[in-house]
């Protein structure tokens, strides 16, 4: 016979059920440990349906008997009557208001805490299980918000655990608790089977205020008042360093400019930094650019050379790879192979590997607009998307304390400015393209800003614009952009790499630039 499941929740007839409920006789269920005087309290009773043994527990809408809730051996669950909003399991036998109300998952472990607790106190069960504790609830709301305290007993494993966040939702807070199960125990009628019914009375005293996920108590966390301080690591760049105070895991850093500008240029060198001198380990998600431009760019930056613009005619072979070795070769370099844009939960997925798989420090996203205009959400506009981007982003690094080194581009300018980003226009916050999420969920905003048309056209200004950790924000270092090197540094640093280029010659196979 088949039967419905016990936690549809849903009008349910048997065709080869009887037209009238089922009679029987109470009796003790002496493996449950069980007494027939709980049984006949609760008008739960041993009878048959077809020719097989079964259990029958009653259920009441408005204190009248509409349904029957069956229990063969074999663990199928039939209902016989209409289970349409009918009321928990017991609660006829309760006054609508009093100062204590316990809950389980089922009519077994109900009746367990009520024979333990000598029937002195109001406990009452879910008809559905665990799935629909919450409809369950929903439907007997206000028997159950006459009670000042609530007791959540449902069963000790996940679905009761889900169960009992979903139940508490719907209770004002501070009146749910949670049943303190010993350990071992599934349910009460565990610990009763197990002759241990004071444990019962303790799992009751013991009971704990409900919180949510994530709420704990200040007490706890003595130890984090002396734990370390995050590193900073330092940058190629001196006073973004002393404004910044470094880059750390853990936060995100946004970094934006003009088309052309030099944004991702920028995030090499950062990362570039990371890699050789702090010797940490990055992962580059490159999405405009293949393989080949990633290797090279880095390679190129440990030569002092634009490996990715041409071939050097006095660096050897043996150089480059020897740089590349030091790089994109050392073991503690990782690339996505990837072009182009993709699904979200695909990226994701990567990230995450790159952040717990392969334990990278740092990861460089290039960039937040090519992400979103491969998500094919048909109706949805770019900033819900970058929104939802941003928000499960910052939920990653929040959850594996990875760093994020992400590029994201500015709206054209809207004011009726003569100059453009690409003529030097000075950049805000409000200029990122597509959310202000992307301002919001950053704990950096970091802008470049160069006239690509003026005199000094190679010379480029960092500017902070957001600084959360720290709070300083403003112009940072000048750089200077050296097409013969492909660097991008400070004055004197850039001044220094080239010299250092036409003194070597390029070729000193020692050489770290």
């Amino acid at each position: 016979m088949k039967a419905d499941t016990q936690d549809s929740g849903v009008s349910f007839m048997e065709k080869s059920a009887p037209k009238k409920f089922l009679k029987g006789d109470f009796m003790p269920l002496t493996k449950r440990k069980l007494t027939k005087e709980t049984c006949e309290k609760f008008g739960y009773f041993i009878s048959e349906l077809g020719g097989t043994p079964c259990q029958v527990a009653p259920y009441y809408r408005n204190r009248k008997l509409v349904a029957q809730h069956i229990r063969f051996p074999n663990k199928e669950f039939p209902w016989i009557g209409s289970n349409n909003k009918v009321e928990l399991f017991g609660q006829h036998l309760w006054p609508s208001k009093g100062k204590q109300l316990i809950i389980t998952e089922g009519e077994i472990d109900c009746m367990s805490i009520a024979q333990t607790l000598g029937m002195k106190w109001p406990v009452v069960s879910i008809p559905y299980g665990a799935e629909g504790a919450k409809k369950a609830i929903q439907q007997n709301l206000e028997f159950v918000n006459g009670y000042d305290t609530i007791i959540l007993a449902f069963d000790n494993d996940k679905p009761g655990k889900k169960a009992t966040e979903a139940v508490a939702e719907l209770i004002e807070p501070g009146r749910v608790k949670v049943f303190a199960y010993p350990p071992g125990m599934k349910d009460a009628n565990d610990i009763l089977k197990a002759c241990k019914a004071k444990l019962i009375v303790q799992g009751i005293w013991n009971a704990t205020d409900y919180r949510p996920d994530g709420i704990i108590e200040g007490s706890v966390l003595r130890d984090e008042v002396l734990s370390d301080v995050d590193v900073g690591y330092e940058t190629p760049y001196p006073v973004l360093n002393k404004m910044l105070k470094g880059i750390r895991k853990g936060e995100l850093y946004m970094l934006t400019a003009g088309s052309g500008i030099g944004k991702s240029t920028l995030a090499r060198e950062i990362l570039y930094h990371f890699l050789t001198v702090h010797k940490l380990r990055i992962g580059v998600v490159a999405l405009e650019e293949n393989k080949r431009k990633t290797v090279k760019a880095f390679t190129g930056l440990h030569l002092n050379y634009p490996l990715s613009i041409s071939k050097p005619e006095h660096i050897s072979n043996t150089q480059i790879l020897k740089a590349f070795d030091e790089t994109v070769g050392s073991g503690r370099f990782f690339i996505y192979d990837h072009w182009g844009s993709l699904r979200l939960d695909n990226l994701l997925s990567k990230l995450r590997y790159l952040a717990v798989g392969l334990k990278v420090d740092f990861i460089l996203l290039d960039h937040v607009s090519i992400v979103v205009s491969g998500l094919d959400e048909m109706g949805t506009d770019e900033r819900k998307l970058i929104d939802k981007l941003m928000t499960r982003l910052r939920s990653l690094i929040e959850e594996t304390g990875v760093g994020v080194v992400a590029i994201v581009h500015l709206k054209r300018p809207t004011d009726n400015s003569s100059k453009g980003y690409n003529e030097g226009k000075a950049v805000s916050l409000t200029a990122l393209r597509g959310s202000a999420s992307l301002e919001q969920l950053s704990d950096v905003v970091i802008a470049l800003e160069r006239n690509q048309q003026g005199e000094n056209s190679n010379e480029s200004t960092i500017r902070v614009l957001k600084n959360r950790p720290i709070g300083i924000t403003g112009i940072a270092d000048t750089l200077i952009y050296n097409p013969d090197t492909g660097r991008l540094l400070t004055s004197e640093a850039a001044r220094f790499k080239s010299l250092y280029s036409k003194e070597k010659g390029g070729d000193d196979e020692n050489s770290d630039f």
